[in-house]
């Protein structure tokens, strides 16, 4: 796949930028030439453990003597990862303007030095330069970006006893696991906040009951009171690197 770390896109120099670069810079421009339009297919991709998914951005500049060219279209990850376009198209609207297409291809699978790894998670940002015909140019550093997060399993929520008494105490269980780009495959995610939720029989809507934290192995065990029928279900809200997530609900009848 066309992905690699910065230190492996170049010898030298973008080794060294890679690691001593401040973590944001500001764009860089020269004259009247801007970039009027930067568009991500999707403002957030996630990824599970193993399928690759594909990626558009278009983007689209404009000068007043016209654009020469846009440069670069590379995506770079929080970790310095470098994703080169799989393919560029340009085409030119007017006579001031050039709007490029660029299409990525981004594959968790670890097992692969160039793929993804779990610190590649979170905001990514489009590294493109737009030259224009008189010599002005505009450089996107880190000011359009995107998010890439690791996909969030729940598994189904189990509650009981099944049915219960009505006043007496109902354990439910479940386990919150995430894609590991790294390893491979899906480990328990620890120490995350998750919501118990209840829809009370005839209702079409969850409301939280209470918040309960994973343990080490992303497992969730705690107790409530059963005062009447209706569906128990887990929900998870996401954290800047990895997806949101709801568990398929379990129905408990009081007696």
């Amino acid at each position: 796949m066309h992905i690699r770390t910065a230190a492996a896109a170049a010898a030298g120099t973008l080794a060294v930028l890679a690691l001593s670069a401040p973590a944001a810079q500001a764009d860089s421009h020269k004259g009247d030439t801007v970039f009027t339009s930067v568009t991500f297919g999707k403002s957030t991709l996630y990824l599970g453990a193993s399928t690759a998914h594909g990626l558009t951005v278009t983007a689209t500049a404009k000068d007043n003597s016209g654009i020469k060219d846009i440069y670069g279209g590379k995506l770079v990850s929080p970790a310095g990862r470098i994703a080169f376009a799989r393919s560029a198209v340009c085409t030119r609207p007017s006579s001031t303007t050039m709007k490029c297409v660029f299409k990525y291809l981004l594959d968790p699978d670890g097992a692969d030095y160039e793929n993804l790894k779990n610190a590649d998670a979170g905001t990514w940002h489009l590294d493109a330069e737009a030259a224009a015909k008189d010599g002005d140019y505009y450089g996107l550093t880190t000011s359009k970006t995107m998010k890439v997060k690791r996909y969030a399993r729940l598994t189904a929520t189990q509650a009981g006893p099944e049915p219960v008494a009505k006043g007496h105490a109902l354990t439910v269980t479940g386990t919150l696991t995430r894609a590991d780009w790294t390893g491979g495959g899906y480990g328990g995610f620890g120490a995350q906040h998750v919501a118990l939720q209840f829809k009370k029989a005839g209702s079409s809507t969850y409301g939280t009951v209470k918040t309960v934290t994973t343990d080490g192995s992303g497992k969730l065990r705690t107790t409530v009171t059963a005062h009447s029928a209706g569906t128990w279900r887990w929900r998870f809200a996401g954290t800047g690197t990895t997806g949101a997530a709801n568990a398929t609900g379990d129905g408990v009848a009081v007696k």
